[in-house]
């Protein structure tokens, strides 16, 4: 901070931030430090990182694709940023910089395709039969991927890039329901034991777990947690979206309070239940990456955990007040329904 105190440049806020950033893909924690302290004060506007992250991103993918396919991909995804900015503008939805680049990655795996399994160097020469075989390469991600190829094929065709749209008349071909994998009842012990009586188990996986296995919690939900969602008297939280606050057990409690203990020991102003070595300087929450590894120690990822939950849920309570109690669509819910009715449940014959 003195060696840009003391330069010969602007001493305003905005200009000392802009100077702190680092070159490359991070802009380092000074700079961060700097980003979280002079918005939260309102004294400068945010920087500009997460955008040219996003498009180191997106050029890195487009750089993949081979010359002879490329210039379709480039135009596809101007256009797309078009509309991401037209949507900003306009106060509506605009799509978000994850799905721009998985739209870039799916375009990419099929440009690939293309040269080095079907001998094609040309988009106007790929057919339904080589979307079929590219599709088949994952099964389980064609609904995603077709919906993607669908609108690339439309916007080649309307640019005169192809003549014929191949995907015109294909369909997803994926059945509705829940098909992952759940817990079983000694698995479920294994973790509940694991996470309220290993004192040796970080208290991030604790919390994330407890929270996932018992209420339903998502990774997203804990890593926006805040300190203030907490209400110590009533011993409930304020997770993501749900309308009401959610009582917690004391199993449950108590390993929030552990989390909560090991996060005031880190001294930090960071708001958020969650703070990791990155994030203690600043305010932003804990990194999705963090969280998606934070129960790789259990041997069990966080969407099959939480999962469990809503299965049990869902089935044995109705699946509108789920929904409600959860803040989601009451359609979101529907998925998780079994195809059977509990036996007890019937009439004696």
């Amino acid at each position: 901070m003195g060696r840009l105190l003391e330069d010969e440049h602007s001493n305003s806020p905005q200009a000392l931030l802009e100077r702190s950033r680092r070159p490359g893909r991070s802009m380092g924690s000074f700079a961060r430090a700097f980003e979280d302290f002079f918005t939260l004060h309102g004294l400068a506007l945010p920087t500009d990182q997460a955008e040219r992250l996003a498009a180191g991103r997106r050029r890195r993918r487009v750089d993949a694709v081979p010359d002879p396919l490329k210039q379709a991909v480039i135009a596809f995804d101007a256009s797309r940023m078009r509309a991401q900015q037209r949507a900003r503008r306009a106060g509506t939805r605009p799509r978000s910089n994850h799905t721009l680049e998985t739209a870039l990655t799916i375009l990419r795996d099929l440009a690939l395709f293309l040269i080095n399994q079907r001998n094609k160097n040309d988009w106007a020469l790929a057919d339904v039969h080589d979307v079929e075989e590219f599709l088949a390469t994952l099964p389980k991600a064609r609904k995603r991927r077709l919906v993607v190829l669908g609108q690339f094929f439309r916007f080649a065709r309307a640019q005169h890039i192809v003549l014929i749209d191949p995907t015109r008349n294909m369909t997803s071909k994926s059945l509705k329901g829940f098909r992952g994998r759940t817990l079983t009842l000694d698995e479920q012990r294994y973790l509940f034991r694991r996470w309220t009586t290993n004192e040796e188990v970080h208290p991030h996986e604790a919390v994330v777990g407890m929270l996932a296995l018992l209420h339903g919690a998502s990774s997203s939900e804990v890593r926006m947690l805040q300190v203030n969602d907490v209400d110590q008297q009533a011993q409930t939280v304020r997770l993501g979206k749900r309308p009401h606050p959610v009582p917690l057990d004391p199993a449950s409690w108590t390993v929030l309070q552990r989390c909560l203990d090991h996060r005031q020991a880190w001294r930090t102003e960071n708001p958020h239940v969650v703070v990791t070595k990155g994030t203690k300087a600043g305010r932003s929450p804990a990194s999705s990456a963090y969280l998606s590894h934070v129960l790789d120690g259990c041997g069990f990822p966080p969407r099959m955990i939480r999962s469990t939950r809503l299965v049990d849920m869902v089935n044995t309570m109705d699946p509108k007040l789920v929904a409600a109690a959860f803040g989601i669509d009451p359609q979101a819910t529907l998925i998780y329904l079994a195809d059977h009715v509990d036996k007890g449940r019937l009439p004696a014959p």
